[in-house]
């Protein structure tokens, strides 16, 4: 069995995100999005080791390690091992946080994934889809592991065929805080929902990018400095749009900056069955 094993933790798009409603029972927000993954992100090193610990030999700057959703996806997996195992696990950062790519999310799914692997869980797609639920809504996408049009709170994930695309992302110097996005009186939350699982290239909007906007203009002069297609992704600060000389151009100003593809299946996606 293999001891070590290094993988990566893709970012992700919201092509679009509609907020439809809210859940009666605990006011969570109903969302309609387009969930793609990228061809960038973080990369994570796993080690088996000897006894039952879990470390993190190297996590997300800034989190507690206690806090740190890699360490709550192993424990949150480890009493499905066939043994009594324990882990390594380094993280290498590269997915901007505050950034509405995922990064603390896909960091969780890859260690769903890859540890339901190294250590023989064999937990289906959908069982391990509904441990990464309790730890963020959009784990589940990641552990789904391809393109996505999510529905509910995001667990409820229906796959879709996205044109291969190239786009530019790119970030100005702020954090966007995603609970406090949703929390502002003025978040439409009654955009109505769709009807068929139709998702043209540039289709739908975002309706927490006017709310960011307002409350981090940063993101706005970002987006319109790189594109009048330019869109935010998630509850931000990343903006996106196809990549071309211009919108390279634009980019190369902004705090941070990155191209990236859509890429159809996550890395790790033949580590669970249906």
């Amino acid at each position: 069995m293999a001891r070590t094993l290094t993988a990566a933790a893709p970012a992700k798009l919201n092509l679009f995100l509609h907020v439809v409603g809210r859940r009666a029972e605990d006011g969570y927000h109903l969302l309609e999005s387009a969930m793609v993954l990228l061809d960038f992100g973080d990369t994570l090193h796993f080690t088996l080791r000897d006894d039952a610990n879990i470390q993190l030999t190297a996590g997300t700057p800034g989190v507690d390690p206690a806090d740190d959703l890699c360490m709550r996806a192993a424990r949150a997996i480890q009493p499905f091992a066939k043994a009594n195992p324990g882990v390594d696990i380094a993280l290498e950062k590269r997915i901007p946080m505050g950034a509405g790519l995922g990064g603390g999310s896909s960091d969780a799914a890859t260690v769903l994934l890859a540890l339901n692997r190294l250590w023989n869980c064999n937990l289906s797609r959908t069982r391990l889809m509904a441990l990464g639920l309790t730890l963020g809504a959009d784990v589940p996408f990641f552990v789904f592991g391809q393109s996505a049009l999510a529905r509910g709170v995001g667990e409820r994930l229906t796959a879709v065929t996205v044109p291969s695309a190239q786009f530019l992302l790119a970030k100005p110097d702020v954090h966007a805080a995603t609970p406090h996005i949703f929390a502002q009186p003025d978040l439409v939350r009654n955009t109505p929902a769709l009807v068929a699982d139709a998702l043209p290239l540039g289709g739908g909007h975002n309706d927490l990018q006017p709310v960011a906007e307002r409350l981090l203009p940063e993101i706005a002069a970002t987006r319109n400095a790189l594109s009048a297609d330019a869109r935010m992704t998630g509850s931000g600060a990343v903006v996106f749009a196809l990549a071309n000389a211009a919108t390279l151009d634009a980019a190369k100003r902004a705090a941070w900056h990155q191209t990236a593809h859509i890429v159809p299946r996550h890395p790790l996606f033949s580590f669970a069955d249906a």
